[in-house]
């Protein structure tokens, strides 16, 4: 290892992150539910990056489970449905704690709707000094009130927890001008501003969750959690990733 190398490696980009996940990153090939091994292959991501000393929380979506604004759209009430979303993310919360602490990672789940006999209320002085003390810290249950997504939820706790960046994984290795699944030309970008996003109508994330980081200044990293190691190199400004910023 060359000196500078050892300097960036002691020296991470962003020490302290909310890592955004959807439901659907969890349920591999499988068209519903949890997949155990993707399940663990995203914790072990984690653990790279925990051993590293990077400080961690994490927000997981329920689309895997059931998506509110789906049920919503075939009639349900929004609010119930929106309800039921919550759960299904306190469902992959408690699935990916387990995959976590399989691997040694002390964690703690804790719900924005009570159900104290599963996992903790949301509480943010104590979320904190869990981040301080080391462990993984899995937000669940959204902001706890409809009509608002995980990726709202995820911005929230971010700033609450005053993390240095939103981590966005997913299965493509940044923001593309077009789908590069279906577009081999699609071009990527290594930085986007917050409204170029928004302009552009992206999808990243949604409107609300880009606004509420504009207006704060925080950072959102796209990167895929597909390829192993990925998530270590980006914390410490390696590797293929999209930053949308100021």
């Amino acid at each position: 290892m060359t000196v500078s190398e050892v300097i960036a490696e002691s020296a991470p980009v962003y020490p302290r992150v909310l890592l955004k996940l959807s439901g659907e990153a969890l349920m591999g090939d499988q068209g519903f539910g949890l997949h155990p091994p993707t399940v663990n292959r995203i914790a072990l991501e984690v653990k790279r990056a925990h051993e590293r000393g990077i400080e961690l929380c994490l927000v997981i979506g329920g689309g895997n489970i059931f998506r509110g604004l789906s049920a919503s759209a075939q009639g349900m009430d929004r609010a119930q449905a929106d309800y039921m979303g919550m759960l299904a993310t306190v469902m992959n919360a408690l699935g990916m704690q387990s995959a976590l602490e399989g691997l040694g990672i002390h964690t703690r789940v804790q719900s924005a709707i009570p159900m104290d006999t599963v996992c903790e209320p949301y509480i943010r002085r104590r979320a904190m000094r869990h981040l301080e003390k080391g462990r993984v810290v899995i937000f669940a249950a959204g902001t706890g009130n409809p009509y608002f997504t995980t990726d709202t939820a995820a911005t929230l706790r971010a700033m609450e927890m005053s993390c240095n960046a939103i981590f966005k994984g997913t299965s493509v290795d940044g923001i593309y001008d077009s789908d590069p699944k279906l577009n081999p030309s699609a071009q990527r970008y290594d930085r986007i501003s917050y409204d170029e996003v928004l302009a552009r109508n992206l999808k990243v994330m949604d409107a609300s969750a880009i606004a509420l980081a504009r207006d704060n200044t925080l950072p959102i990293v796209v990167f895929s959690l597909r390829q192993e190691g990925a998530m270590t190199d980006v914390l410490y400004g390696r590797g293929r990733f999209t930053v949308v910023g100021p």
